[in-house]
């Protein structure tokens, strides 16, 4: 048995920024082979974005992990003929180049699928590969706006862009898990196929909710700040040190253990207000105003005994440095350590735990690191079919 479920299986990505390789590094934490072309002299643009992690850019270090690094100039013959052999040897081709890129340079799927038959290609791109917005440049924020997202997120007095790069991460998602559908695909028919990810489909599926809330219900979703716009009660509540408590209560019986056990006012549930969740919705305020009337004489602390006691969904609001300092990671031995170019960092482990198997993370790639092996390995023959590779 491989030490992870993807080994064998090699990828060639032409990517930059967010959405592509943060599908790209999941499946390199899976055991895949991952080379990333970027071009010559910076590289993928998102080695610049910042520079908070030693001299490196945090968003580079936490959506590379474990991938080796060409620097290629496509346009050049003899790159291209190097970039053409990977392709012949890979199992999947991941791009999210801009509009029209790859068809321009020859990578089209037509080509590619006549070339290579069992090749997976996926295609990654803002508003998909028709309609009039299909030349239009993509960046998450501004798929979070032409969602909605920002329409109901923030305080009601404005709108506010949620704290990370949330289309890109369901773009990538998405592209992720269809590689790996592909893949086992392959397994049944023998032939590769094609994908293609809009950042707008994807961030578009997550608007579910507020959709069918607008488009069947009238009045929609208002942005609430921390608050849940359905539920009730569901946000932070103040408390008697001056503390925040979040808690979430998503049934009746919840409700009534609310009451009962941690409020000591059982007469709420009977409160005709109060009767069942889209009442106690419509009259949050009120509702807001008697809970912290009964929590003003708890601490932040005792007030989470208390709700953890009696069963009631709860958390703390957590800053960055609490965060990294969590009790269940640490309990649970979520920390590992990667390589990079600055030397080795410190990052949670893959999500996705195998069996128990906890493959070691592989380093962050230096640009252009593993170019000269590389192309040394491409230029031999390959293999013979059946005598190596993936199946």
């Amino acid at each position: 048995m491989p030490a992870q479920p993807l080994e064998g299986i090699t990828v060639v990505a032409l990517e930059q920024a967010v959405a592509a390789p943060f599908a790209t590094r999941q499946l390199a934490d899976l055991g895949a082979r991952v080379i990333k072309v970027e071009r010559p002299g910076r590289g993928d643009f998102a080695r610049e974005y910042d520079r908070e992690v030693k001299g490196v850019s945090a968003y580079f270090v936490w959506v590379n992990r474990g991938k080796e690094s060409v620097v290629l100039d496509v346009k050049d013959a003899t790159d291209r003929a190097l970039l053409e052999a990977m392709l012949a040897r890979a199992d999947v081709f991941v791009h999210n180049l801009a509009p029209g890129a790859v068809d321009r340079l020859g990578l089209g799927t037509e080509t590619l699928r006549a070339a290579h038959p069992r090749l997976i290609t996926c295609a990654i791109s803002g508003y998909g590969d028709s309609g009039p917005y299909r030349e239009k440049k993509a960046y998450d924020l501004l798929i979070q706006c032409e969602a909605g997202l920002l329409s109901i997120t923030g305080s009601p007095e404005a709108p506010a862009r949620p704290g990370i790069s949330i289309a890109d991460i369901a773009g990538g998602m998405y592209a992720y898990t269809g590689i790996l559908t592909a893949l086992y695909e392959r397994e049944r028919t023998g032939a590769g196929t094609d994908l293609s990810v809009s950042l707008l489909d994807a961030l578009g599926e997550w608007m579910g909710h507020p959709y069918f809330a607008q488009a069947y219900g009238g009045a929609g979703v208002v942005r609430s700040g921390a608050r849940h716009p359905s539920i009730s009660p569901y946000g932070a509540y103040r408390c008697g040190d001056g503390g925040q408590v979040f808690l979430s209560v998503q049934s009746d019986r919840e409700w009534v253990a609310l009451c009962e056990r941690v409020l000591r006012r059982p007469e709420l549930v009977r409160d005709p207000r109060f009767a069942d969740n889209p009442l106690r919705r419509t009259h949050d305020e009120e509702l807001t105003a008697e809970l912290e009337a009964c929590f003003a004489g708890h601490p932040a602390e005792g007030l989470i005994a208390l709700l953890d006691g009696a069963g009631i969904a709860n958390a703390r609001l957590r800053d960055l440095a609490e965060f990294t300092a969590h009790p269940q990671f640490d309990a649970r031995d979520r920390w590992g350590e990667f390589g990079s170019p600055v030397g080795a960092l410190r990052g949670l482990l893959p999500p996705v735990e195998v069996a128990g198997r906890r493959a070691p993370m592989r380093p962050v790639p230096g640009l252009g690191e593993h170019t000269e092996a590389v192309r040394a390995e491409f230029s031999e023959p390959a293999p013979r079919p059946g005598t190596a590779g993936p199946a």
